[in-house]
């Protein structure tokens, strides 16, 4: 698979962040962000999409315990 050109990259780029932002903005629904997600998709290499959406966990979780509001389980509290 030849490497994505600057064009499709700034395309996935830019459908990245149009998603995470409504992410951010719908917190309580998700589901307003599923064209979005379309686009995202269609506009990325899979890969990419699997990359992308554990990075946004992880700077999801990194933003919580910085702030101090991360609660671990009761499994991993206990051990």
């Amino acid at each position: 698979m030849a490497a994505p050109s600057r064009k499709e990259r700034q395309a996935c780029w830019g459908a990245r962040d149009a998603y995470w932002k409504c992410l951010d903005e719908s917190t309580e629904d998700a589901s307003r962000c599923k064209k979005l997600r379309s686009s995202f998709e269609s506009s990325c290499p899979p890969q990419w999409i699997k990359y992308f959406d554990k990075r946004r966990d992880y700077l999801k979780f990194k933003e919580k315990f910085e702030a101090g509001q991360f609660q671990p389980s009761e499994k991993t509290a206990k051990s």
